[in-house]
């Protein structure tokens, strides 16, 4: 009965994501415009799946899930959505399952699910078609779990190979939880209560460290390859230990009071003040779970869980450019619920359980609605952050799509004045401002295409179309000189772009 409870509570909560399309920003790179994907499950993509680093990761269970939809969904982006979803209900249940027998409170257990289930932090994770990766990938850790509490309770090398198995899938569908090895330490002290030495506990995990570490190194390969990585010298070692420690604390807030989510969260360099202040947090609460291990031991397990699972993505190796994302909490909250379900009893806890579920579920209800579609989610995270130069370029990508050419150049505009020098911006903004000139060269208006056409060149100075286009704006005045050093340029960029060559050949005929 619980578990069809909380089936229903899941479906109600998330039912408008039936009703969602595709966005722009990933899901064509994973499904509409990947035509590994998109033609479907067989032979050729599926070695493809199992060899391919595309979008900065290495995934093939996420790429192969994707694939079985294109199969059996075709690009109908409501039943993308009902498989995610799917995933998440499963994922709701087996957690209820596997709590409550490895802890013997099905109560709890059903509060921890339902918070889980329904939690606004989740969204991104289920109503995001590309983030398919994290649903799947707790599957199999949730069965990881289950699969060791079986093995620590009655060991067999059976039941050990089952858990390696499981967390290999785990990590072979996205590998944010390569710190679930640490994680099952802290299950060996609450609620297993294992009686062997902690130096034999570590060791036995030994070979899922290995299997953790083998995929980090993959995910850091395919990340360097991609260019996703930030070096260095562009984020240095402080600045990242300083948005880690401020981060932990801002995630917390959004679990707490899950207020103002966004699909993207600008980095902005953190004041002193504020690090120290969150490491102080972090620390203070770290020794007060140690301190009351014996009496509340749920809390040490539940604050372990929290701060491991959200190690491997808290910036220390900074992939892309947003200081957090509501996705990376899609574990971590049970860590949180679990501390929190254990530590409180009686009827007013049941009935702030009540309420607090009530209340995520209404707000997971209308967070669902924002991504409907690119423009709504992008203007939503516009308007809930500040100098959200991604959302910007990337409602720009939107509005071109639906041939609103000038709203998406003010979007691109913004997007470079918040953030001088970004590549995609500035790339998106050249590209507008080339288009806009074409149509002002079509039109006769000579002196605004030639103005848009030196605008776009100085944020994408490589563009041989763009010089040519500027060449024919000059041979048009009469200076047939710097026609034809925009006609040389064109060519010298890109020697087999032959509009360049008609042009400069055509002047030339001319007595030039």
């Amino acid at each position: 009965m619980l578990c069809l409870l909380l089936a229903g509570l899941v479906f109600t909560a998330y039912f408008p994501v039936l009703g969602n399309g595709f966005v722009g920003y990933d899901d064509p790179d994973y499904v509409t415009a990947n035509p590994h994907v998109s033609t479907g499950l067989n032979a050729d993509n599926l070695r493809w799946a199992l060899t391919a680093f595309q979008a900065d990761n290495w995934h093939p269970l996420t790429w192969i899930s994707h694939q079985a939809d294109c199969s059996l969904f075709g690009l109908d982006a409501g039943l993308h959505h009902f498989t995610s979803l799917l995933l998440h209900v499963a994922n709701t249940l087996l957690l209820f399952l596997w709590l409550s027998r490895v802890t013997g409170s099905m109560t709890r257990s059903a509060f921890v699910a339902a918070i889980f289930g329904v939690h606004p932090v989740g969204v991104e994770s289920v109503a995001w078609v590309a983030e398919r990766k994290a649903v799947l990938s707790a599957l199999f850790g949730i069965l990881t779990l289950a699969a060791y509490t079986a093995y620590a309770r009655q060991p067999s090398a059976g039941r050990y190979a089952s858990t390696l198995v499981l967390f290999a899938a785990s990590l072979a569908a996205k590998q944010s939880l390569v710190a679930l090895p640490l994680v099952m330490l802290a299950l060996d002290f609450w609620p297993l209560q294992r009686k062997e030495r902690p130096a034999r506990l570590a060791r036995e995990k030994l070979p899922l460290l290995a299997l953790a570490a083998a995929a980090s190194g993959a995910a850091f390969w395919a990340q360097r390859q991609g260019g996703a990585l930030v070096n260095a010298q562009t984020l240095p070692i402080g600045m990242r230990l300083a948005n880690a420690a401020v981060s932990y604390i801002r995630y917390l807030a959004k679990i707490v009071w899950p207020v103002n989510l966004s699909v993207f969260y600008p980095y902005a360099p953190v004041p002193n003040r504020a690090a120290a202040a969150g490491a102080l947090v972090l620390g203070a609460v770290s020794v007060l779970a140690f301190r009351w291990r014996r009496g509340r031991p749920w809390l040490l397990t539940g604050w372990c869980w929290f701060v491991l699972t959200l190690l491997p993505v808290i910036g220390l190796v900074q992939v892309g450019v947003q200081s957090m994302a509501d996705r990376y909490l899609y574990i971590p909250v049970i860590g949180l619920m679990i501390a929190a379900a254990w530590s409180f009893s009686g009827r007013a806890a049941a009935a702030g359980g009540a309420i607090a579920i009530a209340l995520c579920a209404g707000m997971t209800w209308r967070q669902v609605h924002y991504w409907i579609d690119g423009e709504t989610l992008f203007r939503h995270a516009i308007a809930v952050t500040e100098n959200n130069y991604i959302a910007h370029d990337n409602l720009g990508v939107e509005l071109d799509r639906q041939n609103r050419g000038e709203e998406a150049l003010a979007e691109y505009r913004e997007a470079v004045r918040i953030q001088p020098g970004d590549r995609h911006a500035e790339y998106n903004l050249a590209q507008a401002l080339f288009a806009k000139g074409e149509r002002r060269l079509r039109e006769g208006k000579y002196g605004e295409a030639r103005a848009l056409f030196e605008e776009g060149l100085r944020h994408q100075p490589g563009s041989a179309a763009a010089h040519t286009y500027l060449g024919v704006l000059e041979a048009i005045g009469g200076d047939a000189a710097a026609a034809l050093a925009s006609f040389d340029t064109a060519i010298r960029l890109d020697p087999s772009y032959a509009p360049a060559r008609a042009a400069r050949a055509e002047l030339m005929k001319q007595g030039h």
